[in-house]
């Protein structure tokens, strides 16, 4: 039978292989990059402020996005507990994307506004003032720490680059728009705008 011979030559299996694989990824992807839905922003979405770009790097730079994903999956026990699933047109100024796959803590992509900023600062300088069974690690050096905004503009120069839109005059006062603010201001002013524009009525 023509089968035993492919299952039989290790070579020709790895090839006929490599061919299904690639033809299956460019059936699934490649209608996927030209697709309108995942190309173009939601409406509202608007780029990250300086203040807020520098608390999305110290969000990344704590591992906080190794313990909370980005991402609601349209399953209905996930969009009864955190909100509207995530759709792609949220993500298209995140670079990379911060949707993660393990969740330690609570998934995180419609945080913003849930809370208040002064809960937020409890739960970071100490997560089980607020949440007594929490697991999650305190934060105290974010609220000594000042931000330096020497290289914001160039974050910002660079993200315009691979097509984040910010003006010249975003990158020209970015370094102000950071001056004078800790850690802890940039990292609640990020986690507030998560998933704000995109809501469900629950």
């Amino acid at each position: 039978m023509k089968h035993d011979v492919i299952e039989k030559n290790v070579g020709l299996m790895i090839v006929l292989t490599l061919v299904a694989l690639s033809f299956g990824t460019l059936v699934e992807l490649v209608p996927l990059m030209f697709a309108k839905e995942t190309n173009e922003p939601i409406a509202g979405l608007k780029p990250l402020s300086a203040l807020q770009l520098e608390g999305r790097d110290i969000y990344v730079r704590e591992g906080c996005n190794t313990c909370h994903s980005q991402m609601i999956r349209p399953l209905r026990a996930e969009t009864e507990r955190y909100g509207h699933y995530s759709v792609a047109g949220e993500f298209v100024y995140d670079h990379p994307f911060l949707w993660g796959s393990k969740r330690t803590g609570p998934d995180l992509a419609r945080v913003g506004k849930r809370y208040s900023d002064d809960w937020h600062r409890a739960h970071l300088y100490n997560p089980r003032d607020v949440v007594p069974e929490s697991n999650m690690p305190s934060f105290p050096w974010l609220f000594d720490n000042d931000i330096n905004g020497e290289v914001t503009g160039t974050k910002m120069a660079s993200l315009r680059m691979v097509g984040v839109p910010y003006t010249d005059d975003d990158i020209a006062g970015a370094s102000a728009a950071v001056t004078g603010k800790k850690e802890i201001d940039a990292l609640v002013a990020y986690l507030q705008q998560l998933g704000t524009l995109l809501q469900s009525k629950r």
